[in-house]
């Protein structure tokens, strides 16, 4: 009889221990290491209760989404005038910013999607770019001041955080799943309103509208490139692009401050980010565009990983054929697909035997037809992962595995990065070398592209704009941001004094050393 106690007294401690380390083991583990951790575990306890069989009735959607997007608004320091140093001005006047500024501190709003109960929100990039101060309006009204915690230009991203838990969150979902036609969900704080939420369908997917590549500052085409390049389908030689644009277009009404809110599916899922408004008024003409959540979600967990964005490139420069006269050197009598005009000497592409005059017909076996149905599935992906491209070479289809490589492969690096440039802070500014073209556009020998303005700091000050071409610091050449720190100690008399080139003609300025 003791024997027979003493084994059931050791069964339940040894259950009890196990019970003890399980919860701990879970308890460990709900902070998560990434959003799709965070977001299984919160909804493995908090299922979404809401259907969309056979009915548009949008209700319980709209009930379980709005408490999870917040209102962000934005200051900024007194500006001496000109434009925003934001790359995303247009997307600002959109949005509530913007314009001509005075000299004085000035407010923006727009929205953004808690996405973990810890207090993690994702939003737009030119909704926080720039900013002096974020604070997040919750739902239930309290204000929170937020930290940013990684921005990404190339797909006009960021992510957020506030010091909060037991956050409502919303549920993300499959972009990849989301059908023209069917019915979508606009939730945000448009025109400053509280949450206001709007219906309407899926108008297009992978859309590509220009708004994001043109605003790279450094790799602009001349049109005198531009000309050539429709002539011969040769790209000039430039640091890839790596603005990625694939966005859901819906006409649900999407109006100056929804940008950063949700788009979400019948069923409360989150299926993009929106992001811009095709309008002629600034206002909503049912023309509105969200980023695809299955390329948000790969943004989000980068900067929680590794505080910046890693990005795999195939190394391939391509023309997206269609049916119209195609430009002159494209020998391909297709008419749907990438042609292949250029291939990176050392990249993905090159190693696995892809050439120039390629077409590239499917990625991982779906079907591309546009370049946005391809950069957005390798814009999801790291260096170091493999993609399948399908390419048609002599009349046969035949399959390529590529390993993604890194910026350098295409190059880009730290200092030539357009979307970033290198950053001089006594200035408030970052800077990007100028290409051969830019140099011989204006006559000059030197200079470093203006890729971005801090607010409130030195350049912001005396009215030096993104774009401008700086060709001496103090009476010294510049080529590079080392050239540029090399020079700013050689001022008299405590002054700095910069000369340089843009579309206005030439410019010279002084200002105090700071």
């Amino acid at each position: 009889m003791k024997k027979i106690l003493g084994i059931t007294v050791l069964a339940a401690f040894i259950g009890g221990a196990a019970a003890i380390g399980g919860y701990k083991l879970f308890e460990r583990n709900q902070t998560g290491s990434t959003i799709s951790e965070k977001q299984n575990l919160y909804f493995a306890n908090n299922p979404l209760k809401v259907s969309s069989a056979g009915t548009a009735d949008f209700t319980q959607a709209a009930a379980a989404v709005a408490p999870g997007v917040v209102h962000i608004k934005t200051t900024y320091a007194a500006q001496s005038g000109g434009r925003s140093s934001s790359p995303f001005d247009m997307m600002e006047d959109f949005f509530g910013g913007g314009g001509r500024m005075q000299r004085q501190p000035r407010a923006a709003s727009g929205s953004g999607v808690i996405i973990s109960q810890d207090g993690y929100i994702v939003t737009n990039n030119h909704v926080v770019e720039n900013a002096e101060k974020v604070e997040v309006v919750l739902t239930d009204r309290r204000k929170v001041e937020a930290k940013v915690i990684g921005r990404d230009p190339n797909t006009d991203l960021a992510l957020i955080k506030v010091n909060a838990t037991g956050l409502p969150v919303v549920k993300m979902g499959n972009s990849d799943n989301v059908q023209v036609g069917e019915w979508v969900l606009a939730v945000g704080f448009p025109l400053d309103l509280n949450t206001t939420v709007t219906a309407g369908i899926v108008s297009a997917k992978n859309r590509s509208i220009g708004i994001i590549g043109r605003e790279q500052q450094g790799n602009e085409i001349t049109e005198e490139e531009y000309r050539e390049y429709q002539r011969t389908g040769k790209r000039p030689d430039r640091p890839a692009n790596t603005s990625i644009e694939s966005f859901i277009q819906t006409d649900a009404a999407i109006n100056p401050g929804n940008s950063g809110g949700a788009l979400v599916n019948a069923n409360g899922e989150l299926v993009g980010i929106n992001s811009a408004i095709a309008s002629q008024s600034g206002y909503n003409q049912g023309y509105g565009f969200a980023i695809p959540v299955n390329l948000a979600r790969k943004i989000v967990d980068d900067f929680m990983k590794y505080g910046s964005v890693k990005r795999g490139y195939i190394g391939v420069n391509f023309v997206p054929l269609s049916g119209e006269e195609k430009p002159e050197g494209i020998k391909t009598n297709e008419i749907s697909g990438l042609y292949v005009n250029d291939v990176v000497p050392g990249g993905g592409a090159a190693a696995a035997g892809i050439k120039a005059g390629d077409v590239i017909k499917k990625v991982d076996g779906v079907v591309i037809n546009d370049s946005p149905d391809l950069q957005e599935r390798v814009g999801r992906l790291n260096p170091g992962d493999k993609v399948k491209l399908t390419i048609l070479r002599d009349g046969a289809l035949k399959d390529y595995t590529v390993t993604l490589k890194g910026e350098a492969s295409v190059g880009l690096t730290a200092n030539n990065n357009a979307s970033k440039g290198a950053e001089v802070s006594k200035l408030g500014a970052t800077f990007a070398p100028a290409t051969q073209a830019q140099k011989s556009k204006y006559g000059i020998n030197s200079g470093v592209v203006v890729t971005s303005v801090t607010t409130g700091k030195a350049f912001d000050n005396i009215g030096v704009e993104k774009g401008l071409i700086i060709t001496k610091v103090n009476g010294q050449p510049v080529n590079s941001v080392a050239d540029v720190q090399k020079a700013l100690p050689l001022g008299r008399n405590n002054m700095v004094s910069i000369s340089g080139v843009g579309e206005q003609g030439s410019y010279n300025y002084s200002f105090p050393a700071q």
